[in-house]
C-alpha cells in the first residue's frame, strides 16, 4: 500500500462487477428476448387498439379528412330515400283514393236514408228530431229509401248480408221493462232493467203493397220508456275511380246502422249514423288494358325496394357487429391493465344510434312493403297497418340523413348542439306538460259545461 503523508493508508477505488452477458442459447437469454417481445406485442396491440378507438369515435367529418374516402354506404342511403319516399308516394295517393270513397259513401249514405238531412253534423250526432211524428217518419223513410235503393242511389251499391246472412233490415229498439212516470205529480215508478226486441225486413216483406210491417206492435213506440231505435243493414259497393291510376278496383261492403237515441228523454232525439267499411277480395275480376301490366311493375318496384333495405340491414348490422367487437377488446384491455371495470355509460358509447334507427327503419320498409304487395294482389285490404309502417320508417330514413350532414363542418357542429340540448329539451317539455295539462282538466271542469267546443279546441280532438 502506498501512504500518504500523515501515515494514512491509500485506498483502493471500488469497482462494481461487470454485468454477465448472457451467453446465446442459455436459459436466462432465451427469458430476457421473450420478455422483450412480450412488451413489444403489448405495445403493438395497445397501439393498434388506440388506433382503432380513435377511428371509431371520429366524427363523419374527421373520418373522411383522415382517409380521403367517399363512404360508400352514403350512396345506398341516398337511393334508398329516394325509393322509399317514391313509394310512399305512390301508396299514399292510392290510399287517398280509398279514404276519400270511404267518406264520399258516408257523405252520401247520411242525404239517401236521414230524411231531413241538411249536409252538416249537428255535432257529434247527425241531426235531430223534436215529435212523435218526425222519429216514426224518419224511422219510415230510412227503411223505404233502403227498399229503393237502386232506383235512387247513384254509387254502384247492392244489398249485403248482414250477421244472419240474411239481406235486409234489423230493427232493435230498446225499452225500460216497467216504467210509469208522472212529471206533474213528480212521482216515478220505474225498473231499470233493458228489453231488447228485434225484427228482420226482408225484400220480400218490403215489397208489400199496403206495407203490413208499419201497423205492426213492434213500430208502436211508448216514448216515456224508449231508450234507442237502431236500423242496421250492409250494402255492397265498387271502386272504380282506381281504374283511371291504372289499380285493380276495391270491393267493398259498408255495415251502415243508424241510431236514434232518446237515452237522455229531454225531449230531442239525437239521430247517429255511422258506416264501417271493410275491403273484401272480389270474387271475378276481368279487367282489359294496361292495368295488370301496371301492377305488375308496381310490384317489382317493391321487391327492390326491399332489396335495398336488406342491403342497408345487413351493413348496418354489420357496423354494430365490428363496434360490439371492438368493446370487447377495449374492455378486455381495460381489465387486463389496469384492473378496473369500464362503467356502464361509456360501455354504451359504442352503440351507434344512427345504425340502430336505420336498422328500424329497414325493418318496418320491408314488412310495409310486403303488405303493400299483398294489398296491390288483392289478397290483403289492411291500409292502416300498411300507412303507418311506410310513413314512420321514411320519418326515420329522413332523420336518419342528418347523420351524413356531418361530414360537413358546420353541419356536424349543428348536430353535436342538437345532441347535447335534447336531454334539456325533454326535461323543459315534461314540466311544461304538467302545467298545460293542469289547465286543461281546470277548464274542462270550469269551462267545459258551457262550451262544446272546449275539448276539441284545447286537445286538438
Amino acid at each position: 500500500m502506498e501512504s500518504f503523508e500523515g501515515g494514512g493508508v491509500a485506498r483502493q477505488p471500488y469497482r462494481f462487477p461487470q454485468a454477465r452477458i448472457p451467453e446465446r442459447g442459455s436459459g436466462v437469454f432465451r427469458l430476457t428476448a421473450r420478455n422483450a417481445m412480450a412488451h413489444h406485442d403489448s405495445e403493438m396491440k395497445e397501439e393498434s387498439l388506440r388506433e382503432d378507438l380513435k377511428f371509431y369515435f371520429m366524427s363523419p367529418c374527421e373520418k373522411y379528412q383522415a382517409r380521403r374516402q367517399i363512404p360508400w354506404k352514403l350512396g345506398l342511403q341516398i337511393l334508398k330515400i329516394v325509393m322509399v319516399t317514391i313509394q310512399l308516394v305512390r301508396f299514399g295517393l292510392s290510399n287517398q283514393l280509398v279514404v276519400a270513397f270511404k267518406e264520399d259513401n258516408t257523405v252520401a249514405f247520411k242525404h239517401l236514408f236521414l230524411k231531413g238531412y241538411s249536409g252538416t253534423d249537428e255535432d257529434d250526432y247527425s241531426c235531430s228530431v223534436y215529435t212523435q211524428e218526425d222519429v216514426y217518419e224518419s224511422i219510415f223513410f230510412a227503411i223505404n229509401q233502403y227498399y229503393h235503393l237502386k232506383d235512387i242511389a247513384l254509387g254502384t251499391l247492392g244489398y249485403g248480408e248482414n250477421e244472419d246472412n240474411r239481406i235486409g233490415l234489423k230493427v232493435c229498439k230498446q225499452c225500460y221493462k216497467k216504467e210509469s212516470m208522472f212529471p206533474s205529480n213528480e212521482t216515478l215508478n220505474i225498473d231499470n232493467d233493458i228489453e231488447l226486441d228485434c225484427v228482420h225486413l226482408d225484400l220480400q216483406a218490403l215489397s208489400k203493397d199496403p206495407p203490413d210491417w208499419k201497423n205492426s206492435s213492434f213500430f208502436r213506440l211508448e216514448f216515456y220508456r224508449l231508450l234507442q231505435v237502431e236500423i242496421s243493414f250492409h250494402l255492397k259497393g265498387i271502386d272504380l275511380q282506381t281504374i283511371h291510376s291504372r289499380e285493380l278496383p276495391d270491393c267493398y261492403v259498408f255495415q251502415n246502422t243508424v241510431i236514434f237515441d232518446n237515452k237522455a228523454h229531454s225531449g230531442k232525439i239525437k239521430i247517429y249514423f255511422d258506416s264501417d267499411a271493410r275491403i273484401e277480395e272480389c270474387k271475378d275480376l276481368n279487367i282489359f288494358g294496361s292495368t295488370q301490366k301496371n301492377a305488375q311493375y308496381v310490384l317489382a318496384f317493391d321487391a327492390f325496394v326491399i332489396v335495398i333495405c336488406l342491403a342497408s340491414l345487413i351493413l348496418c348490422t354489420r357496423s354494430i357487429f365490428l363496434a360490439l367487437r371492438l368493446r370487447k377488446r377495449f374492455l378486455n384491455f381495460f381489465l387486463e391493465k389496469y384492473k378496473r371495470r369500464v362503467c356502464d355509460a361509456d360501455r354504451w358509447e359504442f352503440i351507434n344510434g344512427w345504425y340502430v334507427l336505420v336498422i328500424i327503419s329497414d325493418l318496418m320498409t320491408i314488412v310495409g312493403s310486403i303488405l303493400k304487395m299483398e294489398i296491390k294482389a288483392k289478397n290483403l285490404a289492411n291500409y292502416d297497418l300498411c300507412s303507418i309502417l311506410l310513413g314512420t320508417s321514411t320519418l326515420f330514413v329522413w332523420v336518419g340523413v342528418i347523420r351524413y350532414l356531418g361530414y360537413f363542418q358546420a353541419y356536424n357542429v349543428l348536430i353535436l348542439t342538437m345532441q347535447a340540448s335534447l336531454p334539456k329539451v325533454l326535461r323543459f317539455c315534461a314540466c311544461a306538460g304538467m302545467i298545460y295539462l293542469g289547465y286543461t282538466f281546470c277548464g274542462w271542469i270550469v269551462l267545459g259545461p258551457y262550451h262544446d267546443k272546449y275539448i276539441e279546441v284545447t286537445i286538438g280532438y
